[in-house]
């Protein structure tokens, strides 16, 4: 399947193949418990790897790999990755906009203020953010329909339903939701970057 990957990706070149979460199938070999499985396909993944830098550029296929833990990641597997970009948590203008993606389809209420949803978010990854605007958009909804039995739930109109997210709610959703990263974990990414970052 891999093989077949990679042949797909130079037939369609130019072309893009993307590992999410690339520690989960690529992390260091040699440990006792690797399954024989898990390690043919490390292996076909740096051959194919290899094939594709000697390809050529007319036929440009580029591979491009996501991890949480770049450490983990196999050493021959870092030496092919050529570019190693770490992407830190958003700052203030990153968070707004994030907001503004996850809210672009939900009603607001005249009350809210996004500037000060994204100060108290301050340290929140994008992951985290949709979680709060997720949260917050239930609220009103779990609000409405507090205290009431099925049958008068089904009763309500759509338009009972459709209720705003208030300044309230995406405050609350921001202080129910942990950052899901803290400062020892960005300093072990800044760490590894200093020592293998290449950009």
């Amino acid at each position: 399947m891999v093989r077949l990957l990679f042949e797909m990706a130079r037939h369609y070149a130019p072309s893009t193949i993307f590992f999410d979460e690339i520690d989960s199938i690529c992390s260091s070999r040699g440990s006792g418990q690797e399954h024989e499985a898990s390690r043919r396909v490390k292996s076909e993944i740096l051959v194919q790897m290899d094939g594709v830098a000697a390809s050529g550029s007319d036929k440009l296929v580029i591979v491009l790999a996501a991890t949480n833990f770049p450490w983990l990641l196999d050493e021959a597997l870092r030496r092919r990755l050529e570019k190693r970009v770490y992407i830190p948590l958003p700052d203030e203008e990153g968070r707004r906009q994030l907001l503004d993606i996850n809210l672009k389809t939900v009603k607001l209420a005249d009350d809210v203020d996004l500037e000060e949803i994204q100060q108290l978010c301050d340290g929140y990854s994008g992951a985290d953010l949709t979680n709060v605007c997720r949260d917050a958009s239930m609220m009103a909804m779990r609000n409405r329909i507090s205290g009431l039995s099925v049958e008068e739930i089904k009763n309500l109109t759509p338009e009972e339903m459709d209720l705003p997210v208030s300044r309230d709610d995406l405050i609350t959703a921001a202080k129910r939701v942990a950052s899901s990263v803290n400062a020892d974990q960005i300093a072990e990414h800044e760490k590894w970057m200093a020592e293998f970052g290449a950009s």
